[in-house]
């Protein structure tokens, strides 16, 4: 009859210590041995004063545990066979740091024996307990057929939280019993904390009724009993409830009264209490595994289900979101490069068009002085003094436009330095340019020009030519007049015209001596132009190559650095994913056969009940 359930059973262990979960592999060995062990045994639970332990009395029909003025119990009371009336105080050692659950059981109890007066106080706890000792309870012997069948009853101290209903001592822990009785008396209908303790008990028990005692104190107690079925079915309880009255049935046991026994409730719940008693091999094993099974495969799967859901976590921030990262900084490092090489080509483009235009400006500033200075001076006289002017306004240009051109090649390398300002170091390099420190030695000599003289010789010349047109012209039309073409008139005449000769092509001497110095000056202007613009293109080609020579560079030692770290990141990630991969069809498998255990505990009693959520919620 066994087979069946221990086999699934003994699976479920085999499940837990695969599991690595000792834990639960005690608490499903303590089961096993429980449901082998033929003794039946009844836990008797519910809130103070609500008539527990005259129920037990009842049961057995003898005053085992004791009832009446004021009485509490302190300490769980266990009533079993016995030939004579007993009573003993069993009491476990103190626990031991570090000691596992459970192993308190494993050692000896000390048992003090209690004479059948001094039982209520050590129910009270007052008698039979040793201070600083373990766990304790009372156990009472009573000569009574039911027992002797096989039954324990235990006793629990009153309690409103079911974590208190095995405080005392481990004997009053639910999941040891094989049927759990809920106490409460007809006087009120069930409360929220005896709802929250059936439900309570019942994830770890599978045989749970409750007793609706003192129905002699209500007249009404059958519509108290029907509006707590009501209060169960609404809290999807599906347990009996079985009214009882244990006056009654004291009183009827006393009386040898049949009637009065049947109308106490008390046959149907101990009917109740011989077939679980018969069944317990079979029908209330098979419910136990089940239930046993629902409470090992939950806690197993629940960190499963954590770990699942957590890789999942994982996968977005762990390595695979570092290869995102990385992925994104080699895409990143592409585009600035992109972005510095046309920022420097722009700007290297920019700055070649800006430094000819600047040094042309200056230039011709120089050029439009010059001509302003020589349409009136006579390079004759003003040749040396302008000489020494127009080298220094060359220098003072030249000088001007090098200094400006070396702020726009140290702005332009800022420029292009920004581009990386992400990475965190400042890449600016020490950059130089290599201009001649002497420009005036780099300078065309300045060639004085060819300027003609107005000699003495020629100024003669110039009047006598003069002055003979002149004098010819009016020594004619004198002799109209009957005077000599020699006359005084004549020659006054022409005296003036050699004069005005003379003035005249000294002027057309001036003007083209002036013409001639500032076609040599803009020559030798162009000259200066050509080779500084020369050398200023040259500087800026030689800091274009420097710039792009290092940034160059310093883009190869971030890709090769980003590159390195996509690749450690790829690798880690692949091998995260194949990890994690194969951590995951662990799992999975491990559902499926948690599933199937499970099924096959379902299977025992043809009942089943709610299905598990194995799968991690999405």
């Amino acid at each position: 009859m066994a087979g069946i359930w221990l086999d699934v059973l003994d699976e479920i262990a085999r499940t837990c210590s695969a599991h690595g979960r000792a834990d639960l592999l005690q608490t499903v060995r303590q089961k096993r041995a429980q449901l082998l062990d033929p003794t039946l045994r009844v836990l008797v639970i519910g809130e103070p004063n609500q008539g527990k332990s005259q129920l037990i009395n009842a049961i057995i029909n003898a005053p085992a545990c004791p009832v009446g003025d004021g009485r509490t119990t302190v300490l769980p009371t266990v009533v079993r066979h016995a030939e004579a009336p007993s009573a003993v105080v069993a009491q476990a050692p103190a626990p031991a740091s570090g000691r596992p659950a459970g192993a308190a059981e494993a050692v000896t109890v000390e048992r003090t024996p209690v004479a059948l007066n001094q039982v209520a106080a050590g129910v009270a706890g007052m008698v039979g307990r040793r201070p600083g000792g373990g766990p304790a309870y009372v156990e009472i012997g009573v000569p009574r057929a039911l027992l002797g069948a096989g039954m324990v009853l235990v006793d629990t101290p009153g309690t409103d939280e079911v974590a208190g209903v095995g405080g005392a001592a481990p004997v009053a822990a639910p999941a040891r019993a094989d049927v759990v009785l809920l106490v409460s008396d007809s006087t009120r209908e069930l409360s929220v904390a005896e709802l929250n303790m059936v439900l309570h008990v019942m994830r770890s028990h599978p045989n749970v009724v409750v007793v609706q005692s003192k129905t002699d104190l209500v007249a009404d107690w059958r519509a108290v009993a029907q509006r707590n079925r009501q209060h169960l079915v609404e809290a999807g309880v599906p347990v009996t409830l079985i009214p009882v009255s244990a006056t009654l049935r004291l009183r009827a046991a006393a009386a040898d009264d049949r009637g009065l026994n049947a109308e106490s409730g008390f046959p149907e719940l101990i009917a109740r209490l011989q077939r679980d008693l018969a069944g317990k091999a079979n029908h209330l094993a098979r419910a136990s595994v089940q239930t046993v099974a629902r409470t090992v495969v939950e806690q197993l799967a629940a960190p499963l289900r954590a770990e699942l859901a957590t890789q999942e976590t994982e996968e977005q921030s762990g390595p695979i979101s570092r290869l995102h990262a990385a992925q994104r900084e080699v895409d990143e490092l592409r585009r600035c490069s992109t972005r510095w090489q046309n920022t420097l080509n722009d700007e290297i483009g920019d700055l070649l068009s800006d430094i000819e235009y600047d040094l042309r400006d200056r230039t011709r500033e120089i050029l439009r002085t010059v001509d302003e200075a020589f349409d009136t001076a006579d390079p004759l006289v003003a040749w040396d003094t302008f000489q020494d002017w127009l080298e220094r306004s060359l220098i003072e240009a030249a000088e001007a436009n090098r200094e400006w051109l070396i702020q726009r090649c140290d702005w332009i390398a800022r420029r292009v330095a920004a581009n990386f300002n992400r990475y965190g170091y400042d890449v600016l390099p020490a950059w130089s340019m290599s201009m001649p420190d002497d420009i005036g030695e780099r300078m065309p000599e300045l060639q004085r020009p060819t300027i003609d003289r107005f000699t003495t010789g020629q100024k003669l010349f110039t009047g006598m030519k003069g002055s003979y047109g002149g004098m010819l012209m009016f020594g004619l039309a004198t002799t109209l007049a009957g005077m000599p073409m020699i006359n005084p008139v004549s020659v006054g005449i022409g005296a003036l015209f050699g004069g005005k000769s003379i003035r005249d092509e000294s002027k057309q001497l001036l003007r083209r001596r002036q013409a001639t110095v500032k076609t040599t000056i803009q020559r030798h202007v162009d000259d200066v132009f050509v080779r500084i613009s020369r050398d200023c293109r040259d500087a800026v080609r030689q800091v274009q190559r420097m710039l792009r020579d290092h940034f160059t560079a310093l883009t190869e030692e971030l890709q090769a650095a980003i590159v390195q770290s996509f690749r450690s990141a790829k690798q880690e990630a692949d091998t995260d994913a194949s990890l994690r991969e194969q951590r995951q069809r662990e799992i999975r498998l491990k559902m499926t056969r948690l599933a199937a255990l499970y099924e096959q505990a379902q299977q025992l009693t043809g009942v089943r009940s709610a299905p598990l959520l194995l799968e991690p919620q999405t």
